[in-house]
């Protein structure tokens, strides 16, 4: 018997069966499934946390400010504006592999333009903010050197910012009020959406930093005029961001004369780091939802095993009258063998489609990025092959060494 023969008696076979075929399928599908799921979450995962790296900027160190002790309680990072423009110019000047540094001071403020209001964060900024982490306009011009010598009221607005006060209308141009203080809207930055940590990094407007401090910020410095809030350091492409990192924190103490026994007076954060170590955790879910889609697969296949094993038994005589019309034992194990592989492909068909709309399902109720990678289908398709070998292999086995003349007599 030619294979053509073997796989229209197979399928025959299976449709003449069709509730035990279904049933046998079912965990098959499951298992191919929650496969495809399993990958389209997971890959979603990383997407949106490369997505997160890079709306961060790329190489970049973030120095922040350091706590403030008031009675032995901690208040802190941030409560003690421990360091100062000097300091982002030191780092900018002598740790070689650092491009640029942008001290930055930040607070909140209600802004307001024509009877719409909106309460959001304004941060001061320098020029070089746009390139430590990669932010630009989208319109209208960044601020610029004449800008932070002047204190000039100019400002940028993010894009939840500019949703919600301009609705339609061109926001450059325009002026808004902060904090009571007219300012000039000379930009729209482009959108970053929402942070690691699910703040709406679109909801800002940056001024200039010397304008923050004189005019907007009030007595925010603590009595140091050149004191920041935050440092953002981008490091040079190629550069090693880890020793950056040792070579500034090195620096910073010794600007601040901290002895070897005294901790760090500011904090010095990798935000690519952080990320990594979410995006490793997000790589470890997805594995784990890989295991238990295996072991659903496996189920399946335990599954197949048995209704194989079911058919042998209920089909003996017929399996002895093949082999007594002239059919060999090969040609018994490949047709039972290509009943279990179909079981197995046929499942799997339908359960690539239930992990696709599954994914898609997810994708809809949780706001939740999934992709279907172009590599899961055909790997899903060989494990659900795989499984139909692996387990229909000793049904078919033990149906090639039937006796025909004990099978022609089984009742």
């Amino acid at each position: 018997m030619n294979l053509a023969a073997s796989t229209r008696v197979a399928l025959t076979a299976l449709r003449t069966n069709t509730l035990r075929t279904s049933l046998a399928m079912l965990g098959i599908i499951i298992g191919v499934g929650a496969f495809i799921a399993s990958g389209a979450i997971g890959a979603g995962a990383q997407t949106r946390i490369a997505e997160q790296i890079r709306s961060l900027g790329s190489n970049l160190l973030i120095i922040l400010s350091g706590s403030l002790h008031s009675g032995g309680i901690r208040l802190g990072s941030g409560t003690q504006l421990s360091i100062t423009e000097d300091d982002a110019a030191a780092v900018a000047r002598e740790v070689s592999s650092v491009l640029v540094t942008a001290p930055s001071i930040r607070g909140a403020g209600q802004v307001v333009y024509g009877n719409q209001n909106w309460s959001t964060t304004v941060q001061g900024v320098t020029p070089d903010y746009e390139i430590a982490r990669e932010w630009p306009v989208v319109a209208g011009k960044f601020i610029n050197q004449e800008d932070i010598d002047g204190a000039t009221k100019v400002a940028l607005v993010g894009q939840t910012v500019a949703d919600n006060l301009f609705g339609s209308t061109d926001p450059i141009g325009q002026m808004i009020r902060i904090r009571k203080i007219p300012f000039a809207v000379t930009g729209i930055l482009e959108r970053k959406g929402q942070s690691s940590w699910g703040t709406d990094q679109d909801d800002i407007v940056f001024i200039p930093l010397s304008t923050a401090k004189k005019k907007v910020m009030g007595n925010i410095s603590q009595g140091n005029a050149r004191a920041v809030s935050a440092i953002s350091v981008k490091v040079r492409d190629g550069g090693d961001l880890q020793e950056a990192e040792r070579e500034t924190r090195a620096l910073l103490r010794q600007r601040h004369r901290l002895q070897p026994d005294q901790d760090d007076d500011f904090s010095l954060r990798n935000l690519t780091d952080l990320l990594g170590a979410q995006e490793k955790a997000a790589q470890v879910m997805t594995n784990l939802l890989y295991a238990i889609a295996a072991v659903s697969l496996m189920v399946g296949g335990i599954g197949i095993m048995n209704i194989m094993l079911v058919s042998v038994t209920e089909r003996t005589r017929e399996i002895g009258l093949r082999m007594a019309v002239g059919a060999r034992g090969k040609d018994i194990l490949s047709q039972f063998l290509i009943e279990a592989v179909s079981l197995s492909l046929i499942g799997g068909a339908v359960g690539v489609a239930v992990g696709m709309g599954s994914s898609r399902l997810v994708s809809y109720l949780a706001d939740w990025s999934t992709v279907i990678q172009a590599g899961a289908v055909p790997l899903a398709f060989a494990f659900a092959s795989a499984v139909g070998v692996f387990f229909g292999f000793y049904p078919a086995w033990k149906a090639s060494r039937l006796d025909p003349i004990n099978a022609l007599r089984y009742e």
